[in-house]
């Protein structure tokens, strides 16, 4: 069956946060969606918790028999898709249950290919507590998502005709920040709606908590898959790095 929204979902080892983020999709109030999950041999009771599933004919479930990584999960779930749109999602983030149904109706009333919303960081200890909304730009093209990369995985929505055959990048890190820039550099822009509907979660090992890896990868993308002259390595990682100070601080 061919729905409107496919949603990719790789796991690995995330059973503590994995049920809330199934249910945040579950509990959209737009229902044409198909939801596949990618879990990477988790050695934790993620594979017990996805099965419970099992019987919602919109999911759709593989595992994997040795951990293959995010980029070729997330390639591997494109391949997987038929739909019109496809968007992303991260183990442990969450949705707004109106997410979906703002976001495609967005798409389809301006006819565009790539939209992406606000969203707000936040961390679990003895409570949850969540951080300011991060306020992204209206818009992005190539040569400013380069220098402000505050487009959220989580919370973007991509058309299939725009992606093609672009894949992540098998690389350790930053692999979205590449995949952002190949599919910005096809299309003219991404453009924002203009609401708060994406919850990222910050962890010990997350993106954000690996600010000196994060440096390396980034200068790395630029220099050997975005062909970045020095100079323009040097600005791009310098105003990144500022606005992640800005988004997050410094823990």
């Amino acid at each position: 069956m061919k729905f409107t929204l496919d949603i990719i979902l790789p796991n690995y080892n995330k059973e503590e946060y994995l049920e809330e983020t199934i249910n945040s999709i579950t509990d959209q109030t737009f229902n044409d969606w198909k939801l596949i999950i990618i879990d990477n041999c988790s050695t934790d009771n993620s594979k017990k918790i996805i099965n419970k599933y099992n019987s919602q004919k919109k999911i759709h479930s593989y595992f994997f028999k040795k951990n293959m990584g995010v980029s070729f999960s997330r390639n591997f779930g494109m391949r997987m898709s038929n739909s019109k749109y496809i968007s992303f999602i991260d183990a442990d983030d969450l949705w707004t249950s109106d997410k979906l149904q703002n976001q495609i109706n967005f798409m389809e009333k301006y006819n565009y290919d790539f939209t992406y919303t606000d969203y707000t960081p936040f961390f679990d200890k003895k409570k949850r507590i969540f951080k300011k909304r991060i306020w992204t730009p209206q818009s992005f093209n190539y040569e400013g998502f380069i220098n402000n990369s505050s487009i959220g995985t989580s919370s973007m929505i991509l058309s299939r005709k725009i992606i093609g055959v672009t894949k992540f990048p098998r690389i350790e890190n930053l692999e979205d920040f590449s995949f952002k820039c190949k599919i910005l550099k096809k299309t003219s822009k991404a453009i924002k709606l203009n609401e708060n509907s994406t919850f990222y979660r910050i962890t010990k090992g997350s993106m954000t908590s690996n600010k000196f890896k994060n440096i390396f990868w980034l200068w790395y993308i630029n220099k050997n898959l975005n062909n970045l002259n020095f100079f323009r390595n040097c600005k791009s990682l310098f105003l990144i790095s500022i606005n992640s100070l800005k988004k997050y601080g410094f823990k």
